[in-house]
C-alpha cells in the first residue's frame, strides 16, 4: 500500500509556506484602507492550521526516501492543494469570482499561465495584485527546483539527459541539491530585484515594477493593468519586458556556471543557441510582414515583433499590442511558435526547446538510415550520444502533448466555441503562454466569460501542461494504484 505520510508531510509545510506569504498582500491592503486585508489574514489562518495538521500527521520517526509513485503522486498534489488554497483570497476578495474562477486564476499564477478571469485590474486593491505576482514568483522558483531534482529522476520526456549530466561527478556546480536549490533560488532573487529597479528607472512606480517583475523572471505575464505593458505606451518598458522575459527563459543551472567563472556557458551551450536562433529567424520574418504589409513601421515594428515573439516562446504572456489585428500571418506564426517552448531548466513552460533539438536529430538519423541502411549513425546533444530509448521517449511526448491539445480544444467545442477561441485557449493553458488567440481569449480579452465547467477543464491542461505530462496522466492509470 502506497505511504502518503511523507506526502501529507510536505504538501503540509507547503501550505504553511503559502499561508506565510498571504500575510504580504494583507499588509498592502491595510497601508491602503481596503477590507481585503481580513480576506487574506483569515485566509492565512485557515492554510496554515491545515498545513501544520498535515505535517503533524505525516510526520515520521525517520528520513524517509520517496519511492517512484509517491514522487510522482506529491509532485501533482503539490500543485492540485496549493492552488486550492492560493485560491481562496481570491474567491473572496472584490472581485468576487466562481471558486472555479478563483481556482483558474491561482493554478494559472503558480503554473507561471498568466490567463486570468479577473477584469478591473487598474483600480483592483493592491493586495491581490501583489498575491497574483507572488503566487507567480513562488510558482516560479517551484518550477525550476521540479526541472532540475524531480523530472530527470522521474525520466519524463527526455528529462533523463539532464539527471545523467547532472549526476557526473565531474559536471557536478555543487554537492547537493540542496545548494544547488539555493543557489538558484539566489540567483531568481537577484533577476527580480534587477528588472525590478530597470522597470522603476523606465517609469513604473515601485509597486507596478516589482508587481511586473515577479511575471518577467517567472515567466509567467500576469500584470497589475488590463492592457498588460501596453498600458504604459513606453518603449523603455518594453525593451525591460523583453530582457526579463529572456532571462527567465534560459536554464538557471547556465546562470550558476556564469556565476562560477564560466561565462561562455552561454554561447557552448547549444540549446540556448537555437533558442535565441528561433526568435531571431522569427522576429525578421514577422517583422518584415508587418513591414511590407504596412501594419506597423519603424522602430515600433521591430519592438513589437520582437516583443510578441519573445513572449509567446517564452510562454509569458505580456502585451504590448494587439496582435490579433495583424493578420492570418500573424495569428499563424505566434501559434505554432506556442507549441515551442523556451528551454529546459528555466521557468517556461512548451514542449522546450531541447526536446526539438532531439526530435530532430532522431528524424535526421531515420532519414540518413533509408538512404544508407548499412551505416552507423549517432544522434548527438550537446556532444552527448542518444541513445533510441531517449529519442523515443521524445517522441512520446510530442505525440501525448499534441493528441492533448487535440482532445481538450475538441471538448471545448463542444460549448459553443469557434475553433480558434478553443483550441488557442486550449494551447495558451496548455503551454502555460497566457493569451490565446481571437476576440474572446486573445491578448484584448481574457477568460472570464467561460462555464465553470470550461475553466476546470483549462485548469487541468495548465496543471499537465506545466508538470510535463506523464507526472499527472500516470495518475489515471488503474495499474499505478494497484503498485
Amino acid at each position: 500500500m502506497l505511504d502518503l505520510r511523507p506526502i501529507f508531510s510536505v504538501n503540509g509545510v507547503l501550505l504553511v509556506t503559502l499561508g506565510t506569504f498571504m500575510f504580504i498582500p494583507a499588509l498592502f491592503d491595510v497601508s491602503v484602507g481596503n477590507q481585503d486585508w481580513v480576506v487574506f489574514v483569515v485566509s492565512a489562518g485557515v492554510t496554515i492550521f491545515l498545513g501544520v495538521s498535515m505535517t503533524l500527521a505525516g510526520r515520521q520517526s525517520g528520513p524517509t526516501r520517496l519511492s517512484l509513485r509517491q514522487a510522482f503522486l506529491l509532485t501533482t498534489l503539490a500543485w492540485v492543494i496549493v492552488s486550492a488554497f492560493a485560491a481562496l483570497p481570491i474567491y473572496f476578495s472584490e472581485f468576487r469570482p466562481s471558486y472555479a474562477g478563483a481556482y483558474f486564476e491561482a493554478m494559472s499564477a503558480l503554473t507561471t499561465t498568466g490567463s486570468t478571469v479577473l477584469v478591473g485590474l487598474d483600480t483592483g486593491p493592491p493586495g491581490i495584485l501583489m498575491w497574483r505576482a507572488l503566487l507567480q514568483g513562488l510558482g516560479g522558483i517551484g518550477i525550476i527546483v521540479l526541472a532540475i531534482s524531480v523530472l530527470p529522476m522521474l525520466q519524463i520526456g527526455g528529462m533523463q539527459l539532464f539527471r545523467t549530466e547532472s549526476s557526473d561527478r565531474s559536471e557536478k556546480l555543487l554537492p547537493r541539491t540542496a545548494q544547488i536549490s539555493g543557489a538558484i533560488i539566489t540567483i531568481y532573487v537577484l533577476l527580480v530585484l534587477g528588472i525590478t529597479i530597470a522597470f522603476a528607472l523606465a517609469g513604473m512606480t515601485l509597486f507596478d515594477a516589482f508587481a511586473h517583475a515577479l511575471p518577467a523572471i517567472s515567466t509567467g505575464g500576469f500584470s497589475t493593468k488590463d492592457a498588460s505593458i501596453g498600458f504604459f505606451k513606453s518603449a523603455a518598458i518594453e525593451w525591460v519586458a523583453i530582457v526579463g522575459m529572456l532571462l527567465g527563459s534560459l536554464p538557471f543551472l547556465a546562470y550558476l556556471h556564469f556565476l562560477r567563472g564560466k561565462p561562455a556557458v552561454f554561447f557552448r551551450d547549444r540549446q540556448i543557441r537555437v533558442f535565441i536562433g528561433i526568435i531571431v529567424v522569427a522576429t525578421l520574418a514577422y517583422w518584415l510582414y508587418v513591414e511590407l504589409r504596412g501594419i506597423v513601421s519603424g522602430h515600433d515594428a521591430l519592438r513589437w515583433t520582437l516583443f510578441n515573439v519573445v513572449t509567446i516562446i517564452s510562454t509569458t504572456g505580456f502585451v504590448a499590442a494587439d496582435y490579433t489585428n495583424w493578420g492570418p500571418f500573424s495569428d499563424v506564426l505566434l501559434f505554432i511558435i506556442m507549441f515551442l517552448g523556451a528551454c529546459s531548466g528555466s521557468t517556461a513552460g512548451g514542449i522546450k526547446t531541447f526536446r526539438w533539438m532531439i526530435a530532430f536529430e532522431g528524424m535526421r538519423k531515420a532519414m540518413v538510415k533509408t538512404v544508407y541502411p548499412s551505416s552507423v549513425i549517432v544522434a548527438r546533444y550537446q556532444g552527448r550520444t542518444i541513445d533510441d530509448e531517449l529519442i523515443l521517449s521524445v517522441y512520446t511526448f510530442i505525440g501525448i502533448y499534441v493528441f492533448v491539445f487535440f482532445c481538450i480544444g475538441l471538448a471545448i467545442t463542444a460549448w459553443g466555441y469557434d475553433w480558434v477561441t478553443a483550441f488557442s485557449a486550449t494551447i495558451a493553458c496548455l503551454s502555460n503562454v497566457g493569451p490565446g488567440l481571437g476576440p474572446i481569449v486573445g491578448p484584448a480579452g481574457n477568460f472570464k466569460d467561460f462555464p465553470d465547467a470550461v475553466l476546470w477543464l483549462l485548469s487541468f491542461a495548465m496543471l499537465v501542461g506545466r508538470l510535463e505530462l506523464f507526472t499527472v496522466l500516470v495518475l489515471l492509470l488503474p495499474r499505478f494504484w494497484r503498485g
